[in-house]
């Protein structure tokens, strides 16, 4: 599998971001979704990446920097095709090697409480991440868990 940096305009991610946020809507209320949509993942203190395997879009996911030290897993997706074949652990390394070397300190993420958003905890509980309250703008919510976890 290759990750690419970038590409939010190709037919298969745009397709992947909208089905990201039609998933998110029908497991938490439209107030309580903070996934983002294409034109603030073009920002500038937002990098992209895409998983893909030959030609096939496997998976993306984006690091928002929050400031110097603290920065943010968003839109984490793997495409129905490649669930369970390792993708979302492959990405969520790359974006932790990647803040690292971007000198950040800490590394956080907002995800929902459904059943829906339990596999995606258990990955980041494997990887180290550990509950925390809110950060950056966010507000306490009950479909929302906060996440985090040091680098160093």
């Amino acid at each position: 599998m290759e990750i690419r940096t970038g590409g939010l305009h190709t037919s298969e991610v745009i397709s992947l971001l909208e089905e990201h946020h039609q998933d998110m809507l029908m497991h938490s209320p439209p107030k309580s979704v903070h996934a983002l949509d294409l034109s603030k993942l073009e920002q500038a203190d937002i990098t992209f990446f895409s998983v893909w395997q030959n030609q096939a879009l496997a998976g993306c996911g984006a690091l928002k920097a929050l400031d110097k030290s603290h920065a943010e897993i968003k839109s984490m997706r793997t495409s129905k095709d490649f669930l369970r074949q390792g993708v979302a652990k492959l990405l969520l390394e790359h974006m932790l090697i990647q803040a690292s070397a971007r000198g950040y300190k800490k590394l956080s993420l907002e995800t929902g409480t459904a059943d829906a958003f339990k596999p995606a905890q258990k990955l980041y509980q494997q990887q180290g991440f550990t509950e925390c309250l809110p950060f950056a703008d966010y507000q306490q919510d009950p479909y929302s868990t906060f996440m985090s976890k040091d680098l160093g």
